[in-house]
This record gives structure tokens, sequence and C-alpha cells, in this order.
């Protein structure tokens, strides 16, 4: 008998041996792999984007997953897109932090069931909490305080926004001092509340404040541009809603199926946000939003942001998210358009966060204005975070 629990005992040291092995090395590993750029810094850009971009009172982007891959973000990196030091680099004001809570295996741009969940090994070999292994919500709260965390080691150089009160009090503090940079929480995907209202006061108490409707397979709330079923707004859908409107929550259409943006837009009350997408106009695939769709939700004050991703721009450069930004401003107006990049979103993006002087120089070369630019570039954002932020 001692011969068998000496033997359990080994391996029950050698799997943990594995398993601290496990999370030290293969996290990074995945990262390294999952999001990459065309382009690598250094960026060289004309002298004139350099001095407007600089020049820039607000820079800001509506989408960046980097929560998901356990990266250290208080200290900068030659990898991936986005981590605190870079974003002070490139003069970044505010990130929105989306976090991914699950994705399909053999995910796809056409037809996915959520049977699958990629996540689930990448959550056990980052060592989170056992807590958040099988259960979305607590992914969410797992990630969640991984931004918090990072606000305490920035040594106050970077804060989390939860309202508008705190918003306005960092844009003070900010003109003092442009190192400052901030951000926001965000979900992609409500399949992360589990058909529970419950779990939205949840994710609310755990600083969200701001839902994508679906990610890449239909759920309770509603259908996927990538799904089987690409249904519409369900009624638990509808409930989920009403209560986000209540409590000043974002709701983003980013990878809704047309159903389910035909039905958001004549249900909600509040102007809508489409955190990362690309336009029909330059690239039309199934994930873009149309004519239609575009002019419907800047009807209601709603806000576009532009990503910087082959899939999204049909193209692997500035230039091509550049035309996609131009087609929107012209066809919208600019005051509904900004930058929704996908950063660290598991695709090979155009640039890291230090590469955006870039965009700002092709949308020189398109003749936008400087104030057309400094719209685009954050102070739309700005705009509408105030306006529809909880007090």
């Amino acid at each position: 008998m001692k011969r068998i629990f000496k033997r359990l005992g080994i391996t029950i040291l050698v799997l943990a041996i594995l398993y601290a092995l496990v999370i030290q090395i293969a996290p990074g590993i995945v990262d390294k792999k999952y999001n990459q750029v065309t382009l690598k810094a250094p960026y060289q850009v004309s002298q004139d984007a350099r001095d407007l971009y600089q020049s820039l009172d607000f820079v800001s982007d509506l989408h960046c997953d980097v929560l998901l891959w356990d990266r250290d973000i208080a200290k900068s990196h030659d990898y991936g897109h986005v981590d605190i030091p870079r974003m002070q680099e490139s003069n970044m004001a505010l990130q929105a932090f989306t976090i991914v809570n699950k994705t399909p295996k053999n995910m796809n741009f056409d037809h996915n069931t959520g049977d699958t969940d990629n996540i689930t090994a990448l959550t056990i070999a980052q060592g989170r909490s056992p807590k958040s292994w099988f259960n979305l919500s607590e992914r969410v709260v797992s990630q969640c305080q991984s931004l918090d965390g990072f606000a305490k080691k920035s040594d106050n150089q970077f804060t989390v926004i939860h309202s508008t009160t705190e918003f306005q009090n960092f844009l003070n503090d900010r003109k003092k001092d442009k190192n400052l940079t901030a951000g926001f929480l965000g979900i992609e995907g409500a399949q992360a509340l589990e058909g529970k209202i419950k779990n939205l006061q949840k994710v609310y108490d755990a600083g969200v404040r701001m839902i994508g409707l679906a990610h890449f397979f239909d759920n309770e709330v509603g259908g996927s541009a990538h799904g089987v079923e690409k249904y519409g707004l369900t009624d638990f859908g509808k409930e989920v809603i009403r209560e986000m409107e209540e409590k000043h929550m974002l709701v983003d259409l980013s990878h809704a199926s047309p159903k389910l943006i035909d039905d958001v837009l004549a249900f909600s009350k509040k102007p809508l946000i489409v955190s990362h997408t690309g336009v029909k106009g330059t690239c039309d695939n199934i994930r873009n939003l149309s004519d239609s769709q575009l002019k419907r939700i800047a009807a209601g004050n709603g806000l576009i942001g532009i990503a910087m991703f082959k899939q999204a721009t049909c193209g692997t450069d500035m230039a091509s998210t550049a035309r996609a930004i131009q087609y929107t401003t012209d066809l919208i107006g600019v005051r509904h358009v900004a930058l929704g990049s996908d950063f660290d979103g598991a695709v090979t993006a155009h640039t890291d966060v230090t590469g955006l002087p870039l965009l700002v120089e092709e949308l020189q070369k398109l003749n936008l204005s400087d104030e057309d630019i400094k719209l685009i570039m954050g102070e739309n954002v700005k705009r509408f975070l105030l306006e529809n932020l909880e007090p």
C-alpha cells in the first residue's frame, strides 16, 4: 500500500511540474503565433503625419483582445499588438479591452456552431482560476481582474474607466500629463451570460461596460454572421438589451447577423456601436456592414470602428483601412467613424499600436482634413463615451 501511495505521489508531482512548465511556456508561444503584424516596428512615417499625430489630444481604439493571452501588459513586448508602454509611446489615450470567452474549433467566416471551444484549453494552460475553466462568465471576471491588476501595477499611469465621471477626471488629468492612458472593458459575444440575466449584473460589477451581442456562433441573445441559423434578437436578447440600456452599457453589433442587426436597430432606444468591422463598399464579405446598415446605425447616432486586418479591409496595409474609413465618412458623415483595430484578436494586424501614425499618413493622402482625422482617431470616441456611459 505504501508503494502505491508513493507512486501516486510521484505521479502527482510529475504532473504538477509538467503543468507548471506548460503555464510558463505555452501561453507565450500561442500568443506570438496568433498575433502577428504585416509590417513590423519601428515604423517610418512622414514628418507632416507624425507632427499631426503627436498633436492629437485624444487617440483611441475600440477593440483589443489582449486580455485573452495572459500577457503582462504592464511591460513592453516585441510581439503582439498592445501593451501599456506601447500605448504610451503611441500617444494613445484610451483602448477598449474586449474579452474573448469562447470560440469554436476550426473557426471560419461562414458556418460555426457553439459545440466546441478553443478557449477552455487556453484558460487551463494559462493557469487561470479553476472557476474560469468551464464557466464563461467567470472567464470574463478573470480577465476583468487582470486589467484591474495591470492598473494597480502601473503606478497611476493607467486607469480603468467605468463612468463618465471617471472618464472626465481622466481627461482632466491627461491635460497635465499626456503619458497617462486608460481603458474600458467589453465582452466579445453574449454567450458569456450563459442565458442567465443575473450574469449581466455579475459582469457589470466586474467592470464591463460594452457587450458584443454575438461572436462566431449563434447564442442565447441572437444570431452571428458566422453562425448556422443566423437568427435575430431572441426574447432573452430583448431582456438583456433593456437591462444594458438601464445600466448605460454599450450594445456592440460587431459580428452580428443581418437579422440581429435589423432587430436591434428596431428594438434599442440608445445609440449603438460597432467596435470593429469593415464595410462592404470596400470589402464585400459576410462580416462587413452594408451601406444600408451603416446609414441606419448612423441615423441613431451610432459609432462605427473600422478594423485593421485583411479579412475586414481586403488589404494588408494601412491604406486599406484608410480607404474603408474614407468610404464610410463619405457615406454617413465623419462624426460616426472611429478606429476599431481588432488588436491581439488572433489576427495579423497591419501594424502594432505604435504604427497608428501610418494611418494618419494614409488619411492625409486621401485628402481628409486635419479636423476630420482628429475626429476619426479619437475625438468621436471621446464624445460618444461622454454622452453614453453611466453618469
